[in-house]
């Protein structure tokens, strides 16, 4: 895996050309995915990336800091920390201006390279998104970080259950064959993500970027799962209201992780829209 610093640190990433040799495009038509907290960049890889290519589009995915092997210095992340990592990968492989597409914290990074950065954008897809936190989201993530104050360390299993009843929508849960295999998939990381990512655990994602939002001039396409309770619809639909040439898909039966959960309905929103900006 190739790598590059940026931002006094070292960022793995990986460049896939576009599967399609009749698509007319250019090397410059390459789609920048930007994962959310605690999670690799090769996740896209399972069902974005291969969609995106088959589109015609090329593809450049990477590891976050704090997630290997990405570096992982000491000490509490903020999302300009995230946001100029960013910045500097698309610098550096001279991808601007780009389309992202960012779920998550991935989105904010993106939101917040279309307010201070606008020259790097070419147009973005942003994904169980937010401009504004509300009374259950900020209780969540204080909940999380005194646990991760208190240095106690719960079982993989517990730490399953409780990744899947966040994560996954009723439709996963209530299947059998498939919440057991999200279950292990979750017990097997053990953990292992989020000890790599301590840093990212202190990221402040809860300011209220409504009226920068508001100034955004790169077209937008906002995607919320229905299920979601760590970035609910209602969150993402104000984000669509306020970016000025933004529109809004709404995802049935998927919770936050819904580009693993309606994948095939994921990749359609993403490259409809990528083919109009």
């Amino acid at each position: 895996m190739p790598y590059l610093h940026t931002n006094g640190i070292r960022l793995a990433y990986q460049r896939q050309r576009s599967g399609r040799s009749d698509s007319g495009r250019s090397d410059e038509d390459t789609v920048l995915l930007i994962m959310g907290s605690a999670a690799a960049g090769y996740i896209w890889d399972m069902h974005q990336t291969p969609a995106l290519r088959r589109a015609g589009y090329a593809t450049v995915t990477f590891d976050n800091r704090g997630i290997p092997p990405s570096a992982a210095p000491p000490g509490k992340y903020t999302l300009a920390d995230l946001v100029a990592d960013t910045k500097g990968l698309i610098e550096e492989l001279r991808l601007a201006p780009c389309r992202i597409v960012g779920t998550s914290l991935g989105s904010l990074i993106a939101q917040e390279l279309a307010i201070s950065e606008p020259h790097l954008v070419r147009s973005a897809v942003l994904m169980a998104t937010r401009g504004r936190s509300d009374a259950l989201r900020r209780a969540q993530d204080a909940a999380d970080r005194l646990l991760q104050e208190s240095g106690i360390t719960l079982p993989a299993k517990y730490r399953a259950v409780n990744s899947v009843l966040r994560m996954l929508s009723p439709a996963t849960l209530n299947d059998d064959t498939s919440v057991s295999t999200w279950l292990e998939i979750f017990e097997l990381a053990g953990g292992g993500a989020e000890s790599a990512a301590h840093g990212q655990a202190w990221i402040d994602t809860h300011q209220d970027r409504r009226e920068d939002l508001s100034g955004i001039g790169a077209p937008c396409r906002v995607i919320t799962f229905t299920d979601d309770v760590i970035t609910p619809p209602h969150l993402g639909a104000e984000v669509a209201d306020i970016i000025p040439d933004c529109d809004l898909v709404e995802i049935s039966g998927c919770g936050h992780l819904g580009h693993l959960e309606r994948p095939e309905a994921v990749n359609e929103a993403i490259v409809e829209f990528f083919e109009k900006h």
